[in-house]
């Protein structure tokens, strides 16, 4: 059976770039995480993850597409982390994370409060997230970062924490002065801004690279749309959605939401 090893920034990161190397799906694979990674602290330092992605049948291994002009499929789902617990806000998982948290927060000494509170939305991790953990305070922009590095960082950094304390495999989502709504908010307003044009020039649009995470919500918000369709191309931090329309055509002179 055909078998690869691929080291990325990310889990997730390295899974894509394997499967498009051996031209499978997740379910045709077996995926094997050898190095989970270390983001270092607010990017800075820390390793590569690395996994091994074996077919599960022989033969079952295609020619990867070269493009996105080839094989286009709804990716939402696989650009979900698998093998993840979601839990009660006042399980032992999520406590930890809080104290975990507040702790790194006071070390930093930045004045904030954490608020916990259940996922709402995609880019809570409804789904995938057992808690939210709001951050409030004033001027947290540091925490952010450009384009929310530091914060992703810091989230992986009390995930981590909490699954080798307790090897579970629970996740919260770290959030400041609400971040990833407005972020949601703005990629879906993306999404069908470019929906839109993908209808009416039926030619496909290519967005700037993204995260794992806001890729997913890209896929969602256009996931059962009926002229369009999304997949990812590229690799590593390059790794973005390609919006294009459907086969079978439809209205493409008609805006979106007005079907």
């Amino acid at each position: 059976m055909e078998s690869v090893e691929v080291s990325a920034k990310t889990v997730d990161e390295a899974i894509d770039i394997a499967l498009e190397e051996l031209g499978l799906k997740r379910s045709q694979v077996n995926i094997e995480v050898l190095t989970p990674g270390k983001p270092g602290i607010f990017g800075l330092g820390g390793e590569q993850a690395r996994v091994r992605v074996t077919a599960l049948e022989e033969g079952t291994a295609r020619e990867a597409p070269a493009g996105p002009e080839d094989e286009f499929y709804p990716e939402a789902e696989a650009e979900a982390e698998a093998d993840i617990d979601v839990k009660d806000l006042e399980s032992e998982e999520v406590e930890l994370a809080t104290d975990y948290l507040r702790s790194l927060l006071e070390l930093m000494d930045i004045q904030a409060g954490v608020d916990v509170r259940r996922p709402e939305t995609a880019a809570d991790g409804l789904g995938r997230a057992s808690a939210v953990l709001d951050i409030e305070g004033e001027d947290l922009g540091l925490l952010i970062g450009r384009r929310g590095t530091s914060l992703s960082a810091l989230q992986y950094m009390v995930n981590v924490m909490v699954t080798r304390r307790l090897n579970s495999r629970v996740l919260v989502t770290i959030d400041v002065e609400h971040y990833h709504r407005r972020r949601e908010e703005s990629l879906r307003g993306l999404a069908r801004r470019m929906a839109d044009r993908v209808r009416q020039s039926r030619r496909p649009v290519t967005l700037e690279p993204m995260p794992a995470a806001e890729r997913r919500i890209i896929h969602l918000a256009l996931s059962e749309d009926r002229y369009v369709q999304t997949a990812s191309v590229g690799q590593g931090d390059q790794r973005k959605v390609v919006i294009r329309p459907r086969s079978n055509g439809g209205d493409g002179g008609r805006p979106y939401g007005r079907r």
